[in-house]
């Protein structure tokens, strides 16, 4: 039988407290989460005109922030940052280093898996249209960021870096959200089964 109580008791989890807890658990989570940002970043597809590419990081990179909540999200992402800048070549497309123009998305990406994690423990992840909400706000994070940088990197002026850096990427963004709605309130339902 579960040690976890029944779903009003959930509220302020994320889905990796339904693990036992110990520190081996949140270290092989937080470097399960580096793991899987760094090989959803090898799914890169280059946009023309833009020197960022479409990859699938941002999309773990959420995923790992709602399901592993701020702390441990944070962290995952940050020993990701800190593995790619000491040269594992996991950034998107197998770059490693700081030099890149879309070094500041990784920035975003650490800061919005924190925020959709503090939001997955206020049940932001239990529902389709909260779990759009939560994507959506760590999507806003990671461009709030990354666009800036993307400008101050390359010397672009701030309309150009929108338009090469944002602007391609809305209705991929739009569909990552579309996955989470399915992904994470359905494995909710399934815990709660339990």
């Amino acid at each position: 039988m579960s040690t976890v109580a029944a779903t009003p008791a959930r509220s302020g989890l994320v889905l990796a407290d339904l693990l036992p807890a110990s520190r081996v658990r949140d270290t092989a989570l937080v470097l399960g989460g580096a793991a899987l940002t760094g090989l959803a970043a090898q799914i890169a597809v280059p946009v023309p005109g833009s020197p960022v590419p479409v990859t699938g990081q941002t999309f773990a990179a959420l995923l790992v922030g709602t399901a592993l909540g701020a702390r441990r999200g944070l962290l995952s992402l940050a020993v990701y940052a800190l593995a790619g800048i000491a040269g594992m070549p996991w950034f998107a497309g197998g770059a490693s280093g700081i030099g890149m123009p879309s070094f500041g998305y990784i920035i975003g990406m650490m800061l919005a898996a924190a925020a959709v994690g503090a939001l997955a423990r206020r049940g932001g992840d239990r529902s389709a249209w909260r779990m759009a909400g939560t994507m959506l706000l760590g999507e806003a994070i990671i461009y709030a960021v990354g666009v800036p940088y993307l400008a101050l990197a390359t010397g672009m002026s701030a309309s150009a870096a929108v338009a090469a850096g944002l602007t391609p990427f809305l209705i991929g963004d739009a569909l990552k959200a579309a996955l989470a709605m399915g992904i994470l309130p359905t494995a909710w339902k399934f815990v709660n089964k339990r």
